[in-house]
């Protein structure tokens, strides 16, 4: 029998260089968000009955492997007869859009907001910071309550409550990025050599962050999947009968007892994007900051 210190299996493989490269690069992590990438694209090919298809015979049927399950419906059905695992496949195309989106809208407002605030400094600098505490301040969940009141609750909605939301972070922290560069003697030679401010800001600061904002977007991944089951769990979400993560929870919370998988599965898809993205921007982290490579 082999062991990890570098000795080859019958079959020649290097299980000590295989745990080394598993442990190097996040494999799984990134297997994870590409599978659910590709269901989500695919989901009419893929989702082997339509979401919002219900057979009242087959409401509350268990998962295939149980002793009353079918094969018809693999995850089992919810309480009115839909096949949960197609619902959750085409959920992850919902969950993917709007984090997708919220965080491109998110990340270019509060980039760019932060290296003017960081680089500019004064008024400008101050006006922004204290939009970011107003933002701060301003509690997410009763914003969302409010405003599902005032107009009805919506996709369209859901993406602008979340990008209102989004921009704070990044901004903070890229100004704190922007302040340490700008004294960077690249600068310095920049603004000597008449380079205006816009173009110093933009083109000699702001390649410096990319990083650092791309580390964020990854991290932020998991908090958008949540919030946005958290807003379809409160009934301000994506609206039924439109397939989400959290509503699905939300649906099946009142059958915990006689049928959990309906509740379970979207829970389990939950817990794998958002652990997978954390685990990945956690790796980006400490594969793009110099300082965290020489540990």
């Amino acid at each position: 029998m082999s062991s990890i210190t570098g000795e080859l299996t019958p079959k020649g493989i290097n299980v000590a260089k295989v745990f080394r490269t598993i442990r190097r690069w996040p494999l799984a992590p990134v297997a994870v968000v590409l599978f659910l990438i590709i269901i989500a694209i695919f989901a009419p090919l893929v989702a082997p009955h339509h979401p919002l298809e219900a057979k009242f015979e087959k409401r509350n049927v268990p998962p295939a492997w149980t002793e009353e399950g079918t094969s018809e419906y693999l995850l089992g059905g919810d309480h009115i007869g839909r096949d949960i695992l197609s619902r959750i496949i085409f959920g992850t195309r919902i969950s993917l859009m709007v984090a997708a989106t919220v965080l491109a809208a998110g990340a270019f407002v509060g980039t760019v907001l932060g290296v003017t605030a960081g680089y500019f400094g004064g008024i400008v600098d101050e006006i922004l910071m204290r939009m970011v505490d107003f933002t701060y301040a301003v509690p997410f969940i009763l914003v969302a309550l409010v405003a599902a009141v005032i107009w009805d609750p919506s996709l369209q909605l859901v993406i602008i409550l979340l990008a209102i939301f989004t921009w704070p972070p990044f901004a903070r922290q890229v100004r704190v990025e922007t302040l340490q560069l700008k004294a960077m003697d690249y600068v310095a030679m920049a603004r000597v050599s008449g380079a205006s401010g816009m173009r110093i800001a933009f083109k000699h600061i702001l390649p410096g962050i990319v990083p650092t904002v791309m580390v964020m977007a990854s991290l932020q991944v998991g908090a958008l999947v949540i919030t946005e089951s958290v807003l379809s769990f409160l009934g301000v979400g994506i609206p039924a009968p439109d397939p989400s993560w959290g509503s699905m929870v939300s649906q099946g919370r009142n059958y915990v007892a006689t049928a959990w998988w309906i509740s379970f599965f979207p829970g389990v898809a939950i817990f794998l994007i958002v652990f997978s993205m954390n685990f990945l921007g956690d790796w980006l982290r400490d594969t793009l900051d110099p300082k965290l490579r020489q540990l």
